[in-house]
């Protein structure tokens, strides 16, 4: 790539001088400059995958919330982003990706370790909301699946991802729901049962997921 730029950078840098025109070198140049540094960081970062445990997470009810008292549910939701959910993460040594409004996108490099942290997550926050009325209370959905992600400085993407954030809306309020392939290396390593919901349909994926649901308490 260098090797194609540096002839025309050089035959433009002598008529520029020549016909003193700095500004119009300067202008060609931009672009160019700008094409070999996109080619150079794409060749550098090339598409990184990884095996993953993905979590997704959403707020229940938060439009409802939030205008029932913006101000208090905005200050709730971010003492148990800051007080719960980023402890809960780096304990079970996962990374959290984003927050996506109410709700959050973690990595892990387990799924003992995605599961573990989603039960150790609604049971704090079930301790939590237990001294408030029902309608402040923040309670979340989790959707936890394993797949291969394409991972991005700032985000993560793959069709484990897209299922993970499906099966969060599958959840009960407070509830945990996971794929089968997940519910296969939890289920002899964690004290939680799990119900076996069978196949279910998920928006806009093309095939049916075997999901198993976190047993009522």
């Amino acid at each position: 790539m260098l090797e194609e730029v540096w002839p025309e950078i050089g035959n433009a840098w002598v008529s520029g001088v020549l016909a003193g025109g700095g500004s119009v070198l300067v202008q060609w140049l931009a672009p160019k400059a700008a094409r070999l540094l996109k080619h150079l960081r794409a060749d550098r970062l090339g598409l990184e995958r990884r095996l993953a445990a993905i979590l997704a997470a959403d707020v229940v009810g938060y439009s409802r919330l939030m205008s029932a008292d913006e101000e208090g549910t905005h200050l709730r939701l971010l003492a148990y982003r800051r007080e719960v959910i980023g402890p809960k993460v780096r304990e079970h040594r996962g990374r959290i990706v984003k927050h996506t409004g109410d709700g959050a996108l973690v990595e892990f490099g387990s799924v003992v370790d995605a599961v573990r942290c989603a039960l150790e997550v609604q049971q704090n926050i079930r301790t939590r909301n237990a001294g408030l009325p029902e309608d402040r209370r923040i309670e979340f959905r989790i959707g936890v699946d394993l797949g291969d992600v394409i991972l991005a400085p700032d985000d993560i993407y793959g069709h484990g991802v897209n299922v993970a954030s499906r099966l969060e809306g599958l959840a009960a309020p407070g509830g945990i729901c996971i794929t089968a392939d997940a519910w296969r290396l939890v289920r002899g390593a964690i004290a939680a049962e799990f119900v076996d919901l069978g196949e279910k349909r998920l928006k806009n994926i093309a095939d049916p997921a075997h999901v198993f649901a976190l047993a009522p308490a």
